[in-house]
């Protein structure tokens, strides 16, 4: 799920050469560049677009979310909370490795942000990760579309939704003090 339109075309190049059926969803809002034209992109790959030394929590996202992200991630910056935000641009295959250090390195706190369902979308496909291996499971909280949207500007659904960086910045902020979304 590209987050700019560098990112869509260098992971459309990547799927012309893939053996197999790909499949890529992109957004219908036009987003800010993050990514340089040069950039390469692996099936199967993530990008850490943010972090610190102090992390306390990850923030999981993709495609339009990652912008709410980022956004979210400047918000809790000025707040003095430290997160680390993950591109997982791949939701299948999905980058197991760059997952599992963020849990380690970030204090076991994972927040997933999705512009899908929760049925089979990047939250679970977060917390599969976490049951193949020999290790405690994150707290995680799941941030997606729970109901079926109605009309209004692309950031008014974000917001209805419960996907904004206002709500993930909820999000972050009562995982980290321990209580409950």
């Amino acid at each position: 799920y590209p987050s700019d339109a560098n990112q869509a075309a260098q992971l459309t190049a990547e799927m012309a050469t893939h053996g197999g059926v790909v499949y890529m969803r992109t957004t219908r809002e036009k987003t800010p560049v993050i990514y340089r034209p040069d950039v390469k992109f692996s099936i199967g790959g993530s990008r850490v677009l943010k972090q610190s030394s102090r992390n306390q929590a990850t923030i999981v996202a993709a495609g339009i979310t990652l912008h709410e992200a980022l956004k979210a991630y400047e918000q809790l910056l000025s707040e003095n909370i430290a997160v680390r935000v993950i591109d997982a641009y791949s939701v299948k295959p999905i980058d197991e490795e760059t997952l599992l250090a963020a849990v380690e390195e970030a204090g076991n706190k994972i927040i997933t942000v999705e512009d899908h369902w929760p049925e089979g979308g990047l939250g679970e496909a977060v917390l599969e990760v976490f049951t193949q291996v020999d290790s405690p499971l994150p707290q995680v909280v799941k941030l997606a579309v729970e109901s079926m949207p109605g009309s209004g500007t692309p950031a008014e659904l974000l917001e209805e939704a419960g996907i904004s960086a206002h709500h993930i910045v909820q999000a972050v902020k009562a995982i980290v003090k321990g209580s409950t979304v």
